[in-house]
């Protein structure tokens, strides 16, 4: 089977490679004229980056602010955990220039976005530097601090509850203390690196 990579500036462009399952990792020796091959239990990355395009989600703008300063990154990764109390969690990429302000400030709003403003998504998902990626946009504060997308289809004010080292992003569990939501609209999703419109 071959896997094949878009050239989406987010994703480390590759060429295909042949795979027994690209579902599973798989290593060769060989001892004189025998081959073995042994399965080694964890798919391959480039693999599961590949699965993981095929995975339609949300599109949100994360913001903090406070003693570690203003930030913001464009993120799928966020799902509910639970109503009671009501709880989300975010993956945040730890090498992300938004990640120190993040875990110094201990507070995130969550920002859904509507189908239009996919522009703004690819500001806060690349290198564009903060302060032009906030002047892009209209905000207000709420009452953690952060700063709400004044356009925005929901927001969720949170404060980090629990952090969680995996690999190389930290999962934050948040307490949601306050949100607002707009009517109309339609979402912004991202599907096989590419936007839609739900």
């Amino acid at each position: 089977m071959t896997s094949s990579f878009s050239s989406d500036p987010h994703i480390r462009a590759s060429t295909g490679e042949e795979w027994p399952d690209a579902s599973r990792s798989f290593t060769t020796s060989r001892s004189g004229t025998d081959e073995h091959t042994v399965d080694t239990g964890r798919m391959e990355p480039l693999a599961f980056r590949d699965a993981m395009a095929r995975l339609g989600a949300a599109v949100s703008i994360v913001t903090t602010d406070g003693p570690g300063g203003r930030a913001g990154f464009a993120a799928t990764a966020i799902c509910s955990v639970s109503d009671d109390p009501p709880t989300l969690l975010v993956c945040l990429n730890r090498n992300s220039s938004a990640s120190g302000a993040v875990t110094r400030n201990g507070v995130v709003c969550i920002n859904v976005l509507d189908a239009a403003q996919a522009d703004l998504s690819r500001l806060f998902g690349g290198r564009t530097p903060m302060d032009a990626r906030f002047d892009a946009a209209r905000w207000k504060r709420n009452p953690s601090g952060t700063l709400e997308l004044a356009d925005a289809l929901v927001t969720l004010d949170c404060r980090i509850h629990r952090t969680v080292d995996a690999g190389t992003h930290d999962v934050l569990f948040c307490h949601v203390t306050s949100g607002r939501t707009r009517d109309g609209g339609s979402a912004l999703v991202y599907f096989d690196r590419a936007y839609h419109a739900l």
